[in-house]
């Protein structure tokens, strides 16, 4: 059949288009393709991926697993050492290419396909594993095909297993654009010609130009337009059958650039998409979904005022509120400064967070927290805002800042600024799913929401600037300030304990004594500095003296070793976290809480400690025999940031809950109640 639609097609291009027929199609390959190992050293008894890594030339392109109306798959003959086995070719989600009236499912731009090699526990280390693959494949352009053959080959040596940071990052970049299992199973129906296929899908998702794409051949006629409803938790997509249909299919549902879902659907009825439900076509549902995430990311924000990580920025607003209650200051200003500040943060981590994603990294919210450097770098700026609040020395800004002081809103920026960027590490309600929906969202949609994540984070400031009636309600300014001032130092030095705790979880003992070497050496320049003030004398050298301490502290701590995720402790009656142990356990029938944290993410510890470490809900764990698995992602382990994606999150907290015999957990959510957990556990 696929050679008939080859030739088919020939013919046909060949009749439509002479001039081209003329034309030869120049030196190949056309598409030009490597064969990658993730590991050199795969580890005996274990997987190891190859990728097949494709770039076309510009105007070529090479064929999906269904190629559809025309064209051929590629097609793989390997040669292998005894008893290594190779899986199945894992294709990306592909393209749509229409040419004259047909169909075709292609890849133009650069792409990898995946295979996975099975090496026997029998191996040796140091065995040497040469692989080869001839592979045949056809590739085309709107007017020629060509068929090409490439012979690849790599040596692997049985070993460790080790994989590259850089060669796991690339992997994962790959693994991206692969459709993941849907999970639920799908219904499609065959009737007076026409094909339905009902797809399960959360109403809440973001989708985006929908489209089915058939692995099983015969089911559709691929050339004809596909119509997509949305009917609360599931998706129709309509078009043109071409066959009776019978038995189960299987193929891929696109719901976004890159992004897709492998989906196995059987024969039944499927009710229609109430009319008009997407008739304005995929491009309304994301801009409504894009405003609904707004709208999440605004009261996430909202509410991120009154979470326990963001107490310490309060009481810089609560200061300056208080200025700002003053006749001669300047409210407003003040509070579009601030608003600026929070906004401007909140949208350049949003858009670094995704053009890390694009560039293949699997990251989320808060990454940056990731590093020890960011982590050694707000311990000392929180050090420094404790000893100032303490009155041991007084932040002065720059000069250009200090003009725009003179009007009350360069101080407001940047303490707008440094609330935001301080408030990172926390997610409360709402904010999971909004930023999570950013994530799959178009970038401009995407940075709305880190937008409107700024916006709610600022509003109440925002609110106390333009409404004087509130500003009233606030005590008048006087001598009370400098004494609030010294006991709001309080909270901050806390923070600064909680970063070198943190700092110690993640480059060790040595590397956390390193950090407070540097805090200490950081504090004493701060007192010299605040020595000279109390004089009326300059500090610049002290200034310098700062800097020079923070940038060598940063120095010093890119050039401490990451401890390994295998280190994390977990709490007793618990266990690591794994995809493969979580599967283990709900075979069993067991119901499992699994739970994500870090340790830089303080609505995480604050629900540990509050909640699930607590003797009552411990006792009606251990009670409903609920197995624990916990997923420390302190340091961004791209496993878990891949799980914690697939559940519509950009970072943690993630709460799930599994109850026997269901295969999709239950999202509980960020703020945790010890009834909650007991009610849970007891199967209510």
């Amino acid at each position: 059949m696929t050679r008939l639609r080859f030739w088919m097609m020939t013919v046909l291009l060949a009749l439509i288009a002479i001039p081209a027929a003329a034309q030869k199609p120049g030196d190949g390959p056309h598409v030009r393709i490597e064969l990658v190992a993730e590991s050199d050293t795969p580890a005996p008894g274990s997987d190891v991926t190859l990728a097949f890594v494709s770039t076309p030339q510009p105007k070529w392109h090479a064929y999906w697993r269904n190629p559809g109306d025309a064209g051929i798959p590629p097609k793989a003959t390997w040669t292998l050492p005894q008893d290594v086995t190779a899986g199945e070719i894992r294709y990306p989600v592909p393209e749509r290419l229409l040419i004259v009236g047909l169909m075709n499912y292609v890849y133009e731009h650069p792409f990898a396909t995946l295979v996975t090699l099975k090496i026997p526990a029998s191996l040796a280390p140091g065995t040497a594993l040469p692989v080869s693959v001839d592979l045949a494949y056809l590739v085309c352009t709107d007017e020629v095909c060509v068929p090409e053959k490439a012979t690849l080959s790599t040596m692997l040596k049985v070993g460790d297993g080790t994989i590259a940071a850089d060669r796991r990052a690339q992997f994962d970049k790959y693994r991206t654009a692969l459709p993941r299992p849907l999970g639920s199973q799908a219904t499609y129906q065959v009737a007076n010609g026409s094909f339905r296929l009902g797809v399960p899908y959360p109403a809440d998702a973001a989708v985006s130009d929908v489209y089915f794409f058939p692995i099983t051949d015969g089911v559709v006629d691929y050339a004809a337009p596909q119509t997509v409803g949305r009917d609360g938790d599931r998706l129709v997509v309509e078009t043109k059958a071409k066959g009776a249909g019978a038995g189960p299919i299987e193929g891929v549902l696109a719901v976004g650039k890159d992004l897709g879902f492998t989906i196995r659907a059987v024969p039944g009825a499927v009710a229609a998409a109430p009319a008009g439900s997407m008739a304005q076509g995929s491009a309304d549902s994301i801009w409504l979904t894009a405003l609904a995430a707004f709208g999440g990311a605004v009261l996430g924000g909202l509410l991120l005022n009154i979470m326990p990580c963001v107490f310490p920025i309060l009481s810089l607003k609560a200061l300056s509120l208080a200025r700002a209650n003053d006749a001669e200051g300047n409210p407003r200003g003040e509070a579009l400064a601030y608003t600026a500040g929070v906004v401007l943060v909140c949208l350049a981590l949003g858009g670094a967070l995704l053009a890390l994603r694009a560039g293949g990294a699997t990251l989320g919210w808060a990454f940056q927290l990731q590093d020890p450097r960011v982590i050694l770098l707000l311990l000392l700026l929180v050090t420094g805002i404790a000893l100032n609040l303490a009155g041991l020395f007084e932040m002065l800004a720059p000069a250009s800042l200090n003009r725009l002081a003179g009007r009350g809103t360069g101080g407001s920026f940047m303490t707008g600024a440094l609330a935001a960027f301080i408030a990172t590490p926390c997610t409360g309600p709402f904010m999971g799913v909004a930023l999570g929906a950013a994530l799959v969202l178009p970038w401009p949609a995407a940075l709305a929401i880190f937008g409107g994540l700024g916006l709610g984070l600022a509003l109440p400031f925002l609110l106390l600037g333009f409404v004087p009636a509130l500003r009233r309600m606030l005590p008048k300014p006087g001598a009370w300030m400098e004494t609030f001032r010294h006991i709001l130092s309080i909270p901050m030095f806390l923070t600064a304990i909680a970063l070198a705790w943190v700092l110690g979880k993640q480059i060790g003992v040595d590397g956390m004594t390193m950090g407070l070497l540097v805090v200490l050496g950081l504090s004493i320049v701060l007192w010299a500095i605040g020595r000279r003030q109390a004089r009326g004398q300059g500090a610049r050298f002290g200034w310098v003296m700062v800097l020079a301490i923070t940038v060598a502290g940063v120095w010093l701590a890119s050039r401490s070793p990451i401890q390994a995720q295998a280190a994390a402790q977990v709490p007793a009656g618990a266990e690591p976290f794994s995809e493969a142990r979580l599967a283990e356990l709900t075979a069993q029938g067991r119901p499992v809480f699994a739970y994500f944290t870090a340790d830089w993410c303080v609505t995480c510890k604050v629900n540990e400690k509050a909640v699930i470490e607590t003797e009552a809900v411990a006792k009606a764990l251990a009670d409903g025999k609920v197995a624990v698995l916990v997923g420390d992602w302190t340091n961004g382990d791209a496993a878990l940031g891949r799980f914690i994606e697939k559940h519509n999150r950009a970072g943690v907290p993630l709460y799930l809950w599994y109850k026997p015999g269901q295969a999709e957990p239950q999202v509980l959510p960020q703020i945790l109640t010890q009834s909650l957990m007991q009610d849970l556990a007891s199967g209510k």
